[in-house]
């Protein structure tokens, strides 16, 4: 489950034949930045090595076997080039530490009033021509700086460190993470099928289980259990309940309950949930309202046992640290190509879905009445930024693809029902083209977020996933 918390190692690089002050300097300007971005730093200290940096291959050994000391907490590596850096340090840094985690190369610029030999810094050139070169040889992957060098107190250099972080906790939070699947997949959706093998490649591991031991938890639960009294409290303070009769209210709140424990026991980061029709036949429920719940306290679910839906949704929550959700690409708007209605029954999570009123499925009702499709989640989609999201297993080529891009949901007036919003995606047509052409799902994962360029760095570049980047 996603936290939001970040923490980076840190490499301060030196080199003797340049100025030591800008390494003194810079060190404690790069970490006061650190401090405001509300990042935790695992770094050397002053007394450990001489201005904290790391030069030689002492100080590196020194400096990766603190790393190795921190490997549960250290989730990414700030490496920051005050002055030309030893390139050989850094990597060497890197090979004692053993840490598999994102690597940030950054450069300091220099000033054009300050080239002599006082204040000249050569950061430019160290990073390109030494430390990027010495960590491609040593087959450390890394992460680049928008500009080739940054003044640390920039606002520019803030927003990079925001991005990495994010990147670091994708990539750390997806690395042995646990996705539940509750229930089987809907027969007529094939196209949430995935592999399991292909997932646990790439450190991901599923737990199944099935429904009716879910079923079975919430049948023994009695209405005057006091978590159960707790949840239906919550249930009411989260929706606008209106007309849903309190025996409804009652068995979501149960649902909540059995399925936040089963969660906890086997220390599911996301679910991808059955959500029709056995659930409303053998408990006269919808799931929707329950799945919205979790995803708002940042434990991604997915509906239709939509594993790799769920895997894409938590690394939009791991990205932004606000809640995801998954909505269908659904109808067009209109005759305006860049727009869409993007629609689910829904299980939107409030972040998404402001207001939200508990209602009925009345897609599903007319074939399993009314008073049994309780439990859904209706309103509109809030305007604004957003970043969307997929991920799929490619059984034939044996890996995992995915897209990324970003747009809006916009004010645009309609009116329907479920949960929905009109989405405006720059070249939209370009993207369904290119979705229909490689055979991805309708479901896709959003986030009210601009996070499309660190998913895509921590998919692509450091799990090694094929994805491509609608930009």
């Amino acid at each position: 489950m996603a936290n939001g918390k970040t923490t980076l190692g840190l490499v301060v690089g030196n080199r003797g034949f340049f100025p030591d002050h800008l390494v003194e300097s810079g060190r404690k300007q790069v970490l006061e930045v650190l401090e405001k971005a509300g990042i935790k730093v695992v770094c050397l200290s002053t007394s450990d090595t001489k201005l904290g940096a790391v030069e030689t291959r002492e100080e590196a050994e020194k400096c990766g076997r603190l790393f190795r000391e921190h490997t549960d907490e250290i989730q990414g590596v700030l490496v920051t080039l005050p002055n030309f850096g030893d390139e050989r340090a850094v990597a060497q840094t890197m090979r004692v530490s053993k840490l598999d985690v994102p690597v940030l190369v950054h450069a300091f610029p220099d000033e054009k009033g300050k080239m002599g030999l006082v204040d000249r810094r050569d950061s430019f050139c160290g990073k390109d021509v030494h430390a990027c070169n010495c960590l491609t040889q040593h087959g450390i992957r890394y992460s680049l700086t928008d500009s080739h060098t940054v003044d640390p107190g920039s606002d520019e250099f803030l927003a990079e460190l925001e991005q990495f972080a994010a990147v670091s906790r994708v990539v750390s939070g997806l690395r042995g993470a646990t996705i539940g699947a509750i229930g089987t997949r809907p027969p007529a959706f094939d196209t949430v099928r995935c592999s399991e093998k292909i997932l646990e490649a790439s450190g991901i591991s599923l737990e199944p289980v099935d429904l009716s031991e879910i079923l079975f938890a919430v049948h023994a639960l009695k209405d005057d259990d006091d978590r159960v009294k707790a949840r239906v409290d919550a249930v009411k303070a989260y929706f606008a309940v209106c007309d849903a009769p309190i025996e409804a209210v009652t068995k979501i709140a149960k649902l909540s309950v059995v399925v936040d424990e089963w969660c906890d026991q086997v220390n599911a980061d996301a679910i991808a949930f059955q959500c029709w029709t056995s659930i409303q036949q053998n408990l006269g429920v919808c799931s929707c309202a329950s799945m919205s719940m979790m995803s708002d306290k940042l434990r991604s679910a997915a509906c239709e046992v939509d594993v790799m839906g769920a895997i894409a949704m938590h690394s939009l929550a791991l990205a932004s640290n606000t809640p995801s959700a998954v909505l269908d690409w659904n109808n067009n708007f209109g005759d305006e190509p860049d727009k869409c209605v993007m629609f689910h029954c829904s299980n939107l999570p409030k972040s998404v879905l402001p207001n939200p009123t508990l209602s009925t499925q009345d897609i599903l009702a007319a074939t399993v009445g009314r008073e049994n499709s309780w439990g859904t989640c209706v309103g509109r989609v809030q305007t604004g930024p957003m970043t969307y999201a997929r991920l799929s297993t490619d059984d034939l080529e044996g890996e995992i693809v995915g897209y990324v891009g970003e747009g809006e949901f916009t004010d645009d007036s309609l009116e329907t029902f479920g949960g929905y919003g009109v989405a405006k995606v720059p070249n939209l047509q370009d993207l369904l083209r290119f979705i229909c052409r490689m055979g991805f799902e309708h479901h896709v994962a959003i986030s009210m977020s601009r996070v499309a360029a660190a998913v895509h760095e921590a998919w692509s570049n450091y799990l090694g996933w094929g994805i491509y980047h609608h930009d």
